[in-house]
């Protein structure tokens, strides 16, 4: 009996590191930002393959702030906000990531960095648009709502309120799908 309660001992006590030492995202807003409003992603946590730290984040923004945003596309760019700035924002919801959606989460960042340009469409691919591609790849509901679509904090709200039952069940759920801990990743490219 004993050597049965200290196997399920260290079963648990697996599970539950490769868990705790998992990537979260967390999807945040900021009004009135450097002149507009703002939306973004954060990755946290610890690579567990390699012990180091995660702790990136990334919004889509133009490149230079000037009136031709308002005429068509510009110049865009994944941009990083630092630390004040992350702490004056809101934080609507946070998902804890396998090293699956961590890849997918990490494709998409590639996918926005990467994009022809001019890149950057105020009325069709802006930090919401980013933000509703990320969630989507991690399989949330993130319509485009014409609406909200250049108000980043009522957007993530309604994309918070639209998921839930998912966004309260996720932890749960990501235990059960974590059996390894988070592969090594190659940080982030700026």
């Amino acid at each position: 009996m004993r050597a049965i309660r200290l196997i399920l001992l260290l079963t648990l006590a697996g599970w539950s590191a490769a868990a705790s030492a998992a990537v979260e995202i967390a999807f945040y807003s900021k009004d009135m930002a450097s002149s507009f409003p703002h939306a973004y992603v954060r990755l946290s946590g610890i690579d567990d393959a390699t012990g180091k730290p995660v702790d990136v984040n990334y919004g889509f923004t133009p490149v230079s702030l000037s009136p031709g945003i308002l005429f068509g596309p510009v110049r865009g760019m994944l941009e990083s906000a630092g630390a004040q700035y992350i702490a004056r924002s809101d934080r609507h919801f946070a998902l804890k990531l396998t090293d699956q959606q961590y890849r997918r989460v990490v494709a998409v960042i590639d996918k926005w960095r990467n994009a022809p340009q001019p890149s950057y469409r105020l009325n069709g691919r802006n930090c919401i648009d980013f933000v509703a591609d990320v969630a989507k790849a991690l399989g949330l509901q993130a319509p485009v709502i014409p609406r909200l679509m250049k108000k980043p904090r009522s957007y993530l709200d309604q994309i918070a309120r639209l998921n839930a039952s998912l966004i309260a069940g996720w932890d749960a759920h990501f235990a059960a799908r974590t059996a390894q801990p988070v592969a090594s990743l190659p940080a982030i490219a700026h």
